[in-house]
């Protein structure tokens, strides 16, 4: 039971340990230091994990911030391990499982000073594997599912453009857009999608081989 639903369970945990340690945000923003609280259309995810607050307060939200990335960072791997044995390609099955195992660190390190580059690392790797799937889905009949995968890249590549351009207004809204979408495709692609959808790829590449013989 808790193994069927592990990445649920992870998910819900780390939303809930987010939305606690935003309520304990002593303040302060990009846009207005003396700020009381935590904006979500201003702060980012990332200001919860700092030791002290942007307005120089001692940062109670860290503790909380921090288990919650734990659990965002294993439940994002187990669903890449588990999208691996979904996928009848062996290559892309073996790139799923590096990159689960590798998200579940990269992601949580994360909340470290190396934040900047573990953000491009683990974005980068997240959007690899969503890459692989989106084309494997694209293949399939799961119509929605494919709607939903290329909505999500295009949200992901476009809040990634916002950061490297420096747009720290929008950025702070898009991040949360993007953190939601790609919690919702995960959530569906877990458990709206199962090995024979993905086998039917195979089999009809292999009839296609085998009439052009």
């Amino acid at each position: 039971m808790i193994k069927k639903y592990s990445v649920l369970i992870c998910i819900i945990i780390s939303v809930i340990l987010l939305v606690i340690a935003s309520l304990f945000y002593p303040g302060g923003s990009l846009h207005d230091k003396n700020s009381t609280g935590f904006d979500w259309s201003k702060n980012f995810i990332s200001n919860l994990f700092a030791a002290k607050a942007i307005n120089g307060s001692e940062n109670p939200s860290r503790f909380w911030a921090i288990i919650g990335m734990a659990f965002h960072s294993v439940g994002y791997g187990i669903f890449f391990i588990h999208m691996s044995r979904k996928i009848s390609a062996r290559h892309v099955a073996n790139i799923l499982k590096l990159i689960g195992a590798a998200n579940i660190l990269f992601s949580f390190l994360i909340i470290t000073p190396l934040h900047d580059i573990m953000v491009t690392i683990s974005s980068s790797l997240f959007l690899i594997g969503l890459f692989y799937i989106t084309v494997f889905s694209l293949k399939t009949k799961l119509h929605l599912l494919k709607f939903c995968c290329i909505i999500c890249l295009l949200t992901f590549y476009y809040t990634l453009y916002l950061y490297v351009s420096g747009d720290c207004g929008l950025l702070a809204i898009m991040q949360k857009v993007s953190f939601i979408s790609s919690m919702l495709l995960v959530l569906g692609l877990e458990y709206f999608t199962k090995f024979e959808d993905f086998k039917r790829i195979k089999q009809s590449t292999q009839r296609i081989q085998a009439t052009n013989r």
